[in-house]
């Protein structure tokens, strides 16, 4: 695609009309539509200008290569600004993809991919995913604690956090260019983005088993699809044999009591919510007890302003991850970005960045590990 193309396509994908774009960049709507026409071409500071209204690199525009293949799967697309907060989110996935080529530090793992097809994939078959993939990423018996680290760290995962609405929903993406990729909702409370994680790992796993070449740019998960990524997230985070026993050893007479519950939910850090329900399944609580179950959760939300031991409030994570913004250190201090870029890649003032380059490290400065 040449320029005129990439402009028109990289608008329609960001969301802003031309009004829009105008208050953005203070680039007249006439101009914008010459640009889009091919009639002239934008100047460098014009394409700048427009680049940072559509969330792209100068070099997108530039490039003579076929546009990657964008696609961002939401469990529930929000109602508005959807195509701004993809667009955000897909630029960051490439600076952090960006950050690790200059670095040279590439995740050494991978996640393994499910097998199977859309019409044969079922529940066992989520459950015995993630028998398999707690197996292969070594979660331990409480997985909630480590999902994250594990993904970011080993498998590079890209994981951001951001506001938006509705709050229950969370995106993937995956892409030959940047790798896999999961957006949470920063205001959501850890237990919940953990639920929020594992449910997205799902749709990565499974990516090619039920995403095809002629889906939309952006998408929403069948309800099928996502009973089954609900299934696996519960099956990662709560281990049968795991949360079975530590239910019934707070279990008499064949009950346990709500506050009990609210403990046990805690050591594997997920909501109680989500526990009940794995309860309804692990029990074998049948499709007519399902109201019971509903019932249950009402009352547990109700209390948990009371028996909730952890702190509601809890603090916001930052948008982009930590080894994201360790490898743009690292790439500052490497001279391989200026203080503007890196700047724009932290979202920080220049002079900001400044700060980080006035302590100065040798090149060579070392911490022996060993007697010499």
């Amino acid at each position: 695609m040449a320029i005129p193309e990439r402009l028109r396509y990289a608008r329609e994908r960001s969301g802003l009309t031309g009004a829009q774009v105008k208050d953005r960049t203070r680039i007249g709507q006439s101009s914008l539509s010459e640009f889009e026409s091919g009639k002239r071409e934008p100047s460098l500071s014009q394409l700048q200008a427009l680049a940072r209204a559509y969330r792209r690199s100068v070099a997108f525009f530039l490039s003579d290569q076929p546009i990657p293949r964008e696609m961002v799967l939401w469990r529930e697309r929000p109602a508005e600004s959807a195509e701004e907060v993809e667009a955000h989110f897909l630029r960051l996935c490439e600076q952090y993809r960006n950050l690790e080529v200059w670095c040279n530090e590439r995740a050494s793992g991978r996640l393994p991919d499910a097998e199977g097809t859309a019409e044969e994939f079922d529940y066992a078959a989520a459950q015995a995913l993630a028998i398999r993939v707690r197996g292969e990423l070594q979660l331990g018996d409480r997985p909630g604690h480590e999902l994250l680290r594990v993904l970011e760290e080993l498998c590079g995962v890209k994981v951001f956090h951001q506001d938006f609405e509705p709050t229950g929903t969370a995106a993937s993406a995956k892409s030959e260019s940047f790798g896999d990729a999961i957006l949470l909702n920063a205001s959501s409370v850890r237990w919940r983005r953990n639920f929020d994680l594992a449910h997205e790992l799902f749709h990565l796993l499974t990516w090619r088993i039920f995403r095809s070449e002629k889906d939309a740019s952006s998408c929403v998960a069948s309800p099928r699809e996502e009973k089954l990524a609900t299934c696996f997230a519960h099956s990662v985070l709560m281990p049968a044999d795991t949360t079975r026993a530590a239910i019934d050893i707070r279990a008499r007479d064949g009950k346990v009591s709500l506050e009990a519950l609210f403990d046990i939910a805690r050591q594997f850090d997920v909501s109680v919510e989500a526990l009940l329900w794995k309860i309804h399944f692990l029990y074998n609580r049948g499709p007519e007890q399902e109201d019971e179950t509903r019932r249950e959760v009402d009352r547990a939300r109700a209390l948990a302003p009371v028996l909730e031991e952890r702190e509601r409030e809890d603090t916001k994570p930052p948008l982009r991850p930590e080894r994201y913004r360790a490898l743009a250190v690292k790439a500052l201090r490497r001279g391989e970005i200026s203080i503007g870029r890196f700047a724009e890649y932290l979202g920080i003032s220049r002079q900001a960045a400044m700060t980080y380059v006035e302590q100065e490290i040798e090149d060579d400065e070392e911490v022996p590990i060993a007697p010499v």
